[in-house]
């Protein structure tokens, strides 16, 4: 039992040092740097160039209970018809995940309709780099951030879904559609 429970502290200690911790950022007005990530299709990818200069709006997770904030924003986009296109980009860093990224995929696509797979682009090489982007303060929050047509954010928000929050990327959809 002694063994055990040491072999479960070294684990524990282990996965601890694996990640790092980076404070939250204000990106609003900065272009959007290159990242490159697989779709649950397969498909290798690289942002921003996959949006095709066009206004897109990206949902970053960073652990798997984001989902429960990601699914919030998704549920109030689809309620106020929001018209853009929309990208979850789980953000996972460290190389015990990279390791298991087969498992971690299977498992996503068995929650995500087949028709979805395309919309979740997974950053195992660069979740890291765009965790230093963000921040990952408070993991739990998605990282919502809308893009022009020119990958430069126009919105950002970290602290968790609201109406306001929403309200607010309304807005500024709005005014990405006059210009």
């Amino acid at each position: 039992m002694d063994k055990l429970k040491w072999i479960f502290i070294v684990l524990t200690v282990l996965l601890a040092g694996c990640s790092s911790s980076y404070s939250n950022q204000s990106l609003v007005g900065q272009t959007l740097p290159t990242f490159s990530g697989q779709t649950l299709e397969q498909q290798d990818v690289s942002m921003p160039g996959l949006f095709a200069n066009k206004p897109t709006l990206l949902l970053v997770g960073y652990k798997q209970d984001t989902q429960f904030d990601i699914d919030r924003w998704l549920i109030g986009l689809d309620m106020s018809n929001a018209l853009v296109d929309v990208y979850e980009l789980p953000a996972i860093q460290g190389m015990f995940p990279k390791m298991f990224s087969s498992m971690i995929n299977n498992g996503m696509r068995r929650g995500i309709p087949k028709e979805l797979w395309g919309g979740v682009i997974t950053l195992y090489n660069d979740g890291e780099k765009m965790q230093q982007y963000t921040g990952n303060e408070n993991p739990n929050n998605a990282r919502v951030i809308l893009l022009d047509a020119n990958s430069e954010i126009v919105y950002f928000y970290d602290r968790g879904f609201s109406v306001d929050a929403l309200n607010k990327l309304g807005t500024a959809l709005d005014k990405l559609e006059l210009n």
